[in-house]
C-alpha cells in the first residue's frame, strides 16, 4: 500500500514546484545563451540581489546547504558574475556582491518573473489565488520553524 497523506502530497508538491521552477530558469538561461552559470547558481546570484552578504547569511537567507553555496559562489567568483571580498571588519569573514555582469543577470531573472506574473494575469490564476497560496505557505513554513526550534535546529 502507497502511503496516502495531504500533507505529505503538500511537501512533495512544493520540492517538484521549486525544480520545475528551476527548469523553467534553466529554459530562460539558454534562451538567452547564457551557459557559464546553473539555474540553482542564478537563483543564488537572484537572492543576493543588490546586497553585499556573508556566505553564512546567504545560507540563512536562501535556506541553502553551506557547502553547496561555497561550491557554487566558488564557480560564480570564476565567471566573474560576483565579486568576493575579504569584510574589512572580520578578517575571517568573506563577502560576496554582484558584479556589473552579475547585474545583468540579476535584471535578467526579475525580468523572467515580471513577465510571468504578467502572463499569469491571463489564466485562472488570480491575484488573490497567489496571495491566498502564499499565506498558506507561510503559515507552514511558521509550523516547521517551530518544529525545528524545538529540535534545536533554529539556525539550519
Amino acid at each position: 500500500m502507497i502511503f496516502s497523506s495531504k500533507y505529505y502530497d503538500l511537501v512533495q508538491l512544493i520540492e517538484r514546484l521549486h525544480r520545475r521552477f528551476l527548469d523553467v530558469l534553466k529554459v530562460e538561461l539558454d534562451k538567452k545563451g547564457i551557459q557559464d552559470i546553473n539555474n540553482v547558481q542564478a537563483m543564488i546570484l537572484f537572492n543576493i540581489g543588490h546586497d553585499e552578504l556573508t556566505v553564512g547569511e546567504l545560507t540563512i537567507r536562501g535556506y541553502y546547504l553551506g557547502s553547496n553555496v561555497s561550491y557554487n559562489i566558488k564557480n560564480m567568483v570564476k565567471n566573474e558574475y560576483l565579486v568576493q571580498e575579504r569584510s574589512v571588519h572580520d578578517k575571517r569573514s568573506i563577502r560576496v556582491r554582484c558584479s556589473d555582469k552579475g547585474k545583468e543577470l540579476y535584471e535578467v531573472v526579475k525580468e523572467m518573473i515580471l513577465n510571468h506574473e504578467q502572463t499569469m494575469k491571463s489564466t485562472d490564476i488570480k491575484e488573490v489565488d497567489i496571495t491566498d497560496a502564499l499565506d498558506i505557505l507561510k503559515m507552514l513554513e511558521r509550523f516547521w520553524a517551530a518544529k525545528t526550534q524545538f529540535a534545536g535546529m533554529d539556525d539550519y
